[in-house]
């Protein structure tokens, strides 16, 4: 008998402690359609392969959907919704304890049927508060899920079905006083592998220039997504720009860059990486910039962030579409000529950041010191030819870069952002700190690698950015103030939603209605900077004529783009 109660006794507290060993996760998500456009009232069932019960629950007004209390196992996931084909997510791992994030895309019969699926706008389009720090090319790490748990967010299946997407834009510019050639912009990318447990992807992007704007940038990265979290990328890319003045030859650009990010649990995160760059203008130079952030969660709506980055961040990826630059400004690396040959721009920025979400609104403070070697500033002005042992121009742009010196600064930001309407955020940007300025004696171009000074300056942005629920229009409307005089950006690094072009700057992407005439996926593109043309600073080129300093300068470009 005795026996018998130690053997009861023993399966009891086994089945005690494996009951306790299992603990209950959750399984949410948002469901959209192919546009982005979340999904109200979809039906959303979960099934688990060992059980005959199927949980049945609706999305709320956001599209979002979350089932919690359901066992450790393997589930599957059926999503239906008026006028949309059902989509099933099979084999879906629950661990125990855990909170899987699940973004479903449902797709009409149309879609289904065409040879080539439409276009899906990329979550980096999306101008929602940009938590994390960002890569050399701005690509948000991690954000925080509202009124959800910390977790990572697997790909869409649009994105892992190995489907290929492409996307061509012909797009004008101009300086404000002239039209320039047309471009061709392209972008073909393809997921890989796209259901085994490390999906890749490689993509193909660039620009290139019309017979009288021969300005090319191509750029070919392939990134994969491993078990362990991390997301290791490499890519190479090729630029060409052709010269001021016939006597000068082109400046060519071959970069191989690296990238990855890992997360450590759910607290700590690291992105890092590095450009290797060689430069052929008058002479070849070959240049490394590295970058790493750091970043550390200690709560669900709190994160501290350490920042390093060697090359200013750029607006296109926000955009939604990236096109080759329109100038020498928004390229890199940056190349000069001084009285002692050819220079290229080096930078350091080291940034410490705590962002906080509370409720609807965003909030973070930063403190950053810059230090910039041979600053390459912008310049507009195509009416002088002799100034060559100066000036690197772009005759198509009608700008040039010119040596500034040395810059060397500390400074504070603060951004606050929150939504005003479905799919629009308003943010408010507030950066002191250092800039380059030219003095009321600076007369000659010629002398601003020596002649420039630093100048401390207050800076204010307000900026409307999103995606209009409606009408599918991408819009990001800005305004910077400053306090005086500047040749360069306070806090030129800022990589944050704050982030603006200087003075009056708005963007503009517009889905077109085929309405049975047009190709479907047309869209219209209108990017314009400094409309104004504000913070010009005259001054003379060798042969007289006046030219124009510029923190940045009045730029239009407009046209159409074809997603497939």
């Amino acid at each position: 008998m005795t026996r018998k109660l130690g053997i009861l006794a023993l399966a009891i507290i086994w089945c005690l402690g494996a009951s306790a060993a299992v603990n209950p996760g959750v399984i949410a998500g948002t469901v959209r359609d192919s546009a982005g456009v979340p999904q109200m009232g979809a039906v959303v069932e979960i099934l688990a392969n060992t059980a005959a019960r199927t949980q049945t629950i609706l999305t709320d007004t956001r599209g979002a959907f979350s089932v919690s209390g359901l066992l450790p196992g393997i589930y599957t996931v059926k999503v239906t919704a008026p006028s949309f084909l059902p989509t099933i997510r099979e084999r879906v791992h629950l661990q125990s304890g855990a909170s899987l994030l699940l973004n479903v895309t449902l797709n009409t019969l149309f879609e289904a049927i065409r040879l080539v699926p439409r276009h899906k706008q990329s979550a980096d389009a999306d101008d929602d508060w940009r938590w994390a720090l960002r890569s050399m090319a701005n690509r948000p790490i991690l954000r925080l899920a509202d009124d959800k748990p910390l977790v990572v967010v697997h790909h869409d299946d649009a994105d892992a079905d190995g489907a290929l997407k492409a996307r061509v834009s012909f797009i004008a510019s101009s300086d404000g006083d002239a039209l320039m050639g047309p471009s061709a912009n392209f972008q073909v990318e393809q997921s890989i592998f796209g259901k085994s447990s490390a999906p890749a992807k490689w993509k193909l992007n660039g620009g290139l220039g019309s017979a009288a704007n021969p300005n090319a940038v191509v750029r070919a990265a392939y990134s994969r997504e491993m078990p362990d979290g991390s997301y290791p990328e490499i890519a190479i890319s090729a630029k060409h720009f052709a010269s001021f003045n016939p006597d000068q030859p082109a400046i060519q650009a071959l970069a191989i860059s690296m990238a990855n990010s890992m997360t450590f649990g759910e607290v700590l995160e690291l992105d890092y990486g590095g450009e290797t760059q060689t430069v052929q203008f008058k002479e070849r130079v070959t240049t490394f910039r590295p970058f790493t952030t750091f970043s550390v969660h200690p709560g669900k709506n709190t994160v501290i962030q350490y920042r390093y980055a060697t090359s200013t961040p750029n607006l296109r990826s926000a955009k939604g579409f990236d096109t080759a630059p329109a100038d020498l400004s928004e390229s890199d690396p940056r190349v000069t000529i001084t009285p002692q040959g050819q220079r290229i721009e080096r930078a350091s920025h080291h940034e410490l950041a705590l962002s906080r979400r509370i409720g609807n609104n965003k909030l973070q403070l930063a403190a950053f010191s810059d230090n910039i070697r041979n600053a390459a500033l912008t310049g507009t002005g195509s009416s002088f030819t002799s100034d060559t042992n100066a000036l690197i121009g772009d005759p198509y742009s009608g700008n040039f870069a010119y040596n500034g010196g040395n810059l060397h600064t500390q400074g504070v930001r603060a951004v606050f952002s929150r939504p005003v309407t479905t799919g629009i955020d308003a943010t408010l940007d507030y950066a002191y700190g250092g800039v380059l300025t030219a003095p009321e004696s600076l007369l000659q171009v010629s002398q601003t690698s020596t002649g420039l000074v630093t100048a401390k300056r207050h800076s204010a942005a307000a900026k409307l950015s999103g995606t209009a629920p409606a009408t599918h229009t991408r819009v990001i409307a800005s305004y910077r103030w400053l306090s005086g005089p500047a040749l360069t950006s306070v806090d030129a690094f800022n990589a944050s939603a704050g982030q603006t072009d200087p003075y009056l700057s708005f963007f503009i992407r517009q889905p077109i209605p085929t309405m049975h005439i047009f190709p479907s996926g047309l869209e219209a593109l209108v990017d314009v900077r400094n409309l104004l043309a504000q913070g010009y600073r005259p001054v003379l080129s060798a042969d007289g004529s006046t030219v124009y300093l510029v923190q940045g300068s009045r730029a239009i470009r407009a046209g159409l783009a074809i997603n497939f």
